[in-house]
């Protein structure tokens, strides 16, 4: 059995559709089962149905107006850089209206909505490959894992916008009588989850460096300091989550391949920029390629 699992990493999520791009239509590979976090689950559901193209104009023309109906921040571009400054009237509007969080997303559950159509729902569920994302229950404590084949059509939908909800800058779902927020608090990299559902073979897409090589500038102010904090934090759940999927992989006979980012692609993945974003899906394709050049041992005739 083959999995094919993708981290979270919000606007790097581009790297990781170039890398899935290079291992489904080069190699060819087939998946029994597409396992994803945060933005890893918002392309799931486009890589099993085969339609790359499809998914890969979604991601790289994304804006910000498409995610947020209310975003909480700024960009400023600043010494060829782009930062984040407190929206301070749209935070205080949110608050008005008794948001618990900064900012509100329900734009992306509308765009996920019109990108994965009820059609292409019905074809996946009646397909031999397996869809499961990641969320985090913040009423009962622990992580959970959504399958296509045990939802309708409006719930898998919410399950993926769920799973992408980088609370507290995006909206906090209730459902089911719990509060859900973004899989990767729990798990950013669930390959033991892959594993424990059979995969003997895992291609892993990290939407982050093997070695961490970076030296974070000084917060500008308290959404700056918030999102170094919540970056630290995410870091080390995905090094424990890779350590203890290595752990059990080896207890299982199980082979992981591991796919990182060659380098820092951004400080800040809440910022999404279409020039940006195009060049990391072109960089996540030619690293794979690169990649299996490198391990494919040469032949040499005689």
């Amino acid at each position: 059995m083959k999995a094919l699992v993708i981290s979270g990493g919000g606007s790097k999520g581009a790297f990781a559709g170039g890398v899935a791009q290079f291992l489904i239509e080069d190699l060819k590979k087939e998946y029994d089962l597409f396992l994803g976090t945060s933005t890893g689950s918002l392309l799931l559901t486009h890589l099993a149905l085969g339609k790359i193209d499809k998914i890969k104009q979604i991601y790289t023309s994304v804006n910000q107006e498409q995610i947020f109906d209310l975003c909480p921040f700024k960009i400023k571009n600043k010494y060829g850089r782009s930062h984040i400054q407190i929206h301070h009237w749209n935070v205080l509007k949110n608050f008005l209206k008794g948001s618990k969080t900064f900012g509100e997303s329900r734009a992306l559950l509308d765009l996920i909505k019109r990108s994965i159509s009820r059609e292409e729902f019905e074809i996946l569920q009646k397909g031999v490959s397996e869809i499961v994302v990641t969320v985090s229950n913040l009423s009962q404590n622990h992580v959970e894992y959504k399958s296509i084949n045990d939802c309708s059509y409006e719930d898998f939908c919410e399950w993926v916008w769920i799973s992408c909800n980088y609370t507290p800058f995006m909206s906090l779902a209730r459902k089911n009588g719990c509060e859900y927020a973004d899989g990767g608090l729990g798990s950013i990299i669930p390959i033991e989850e892959a594993i424990k559902r059979g995969a003997k073979e895992i291609d892993a897409i990290v939407l982050q460096t093997e070695i961490t090589h970076l030296n974070r500038m000084p917060s500008n102010n308290a959404f700056d300091l918030i999102t170094n904090m919540f970056s630290f934090m995410l870091d080390r759940i995905e090094h424990q989550n890779i350590r203890i999927g290595k752990f059990v992989a080896n207890h299982q006979d199980a082979i992981i391949n591991l796919y990182y980012t060659p380098t820092v692609l951004t400080m800040n993945s809440l910022i999404f920029q279409k020039e940006k974003m195009q060049n990391w899906w072109q960089k996540g394709y030619h690293y794979a390629k690169k990649k299996d050049q490198d391990s494919t041992p040469l032949v040499h005739l005689e």
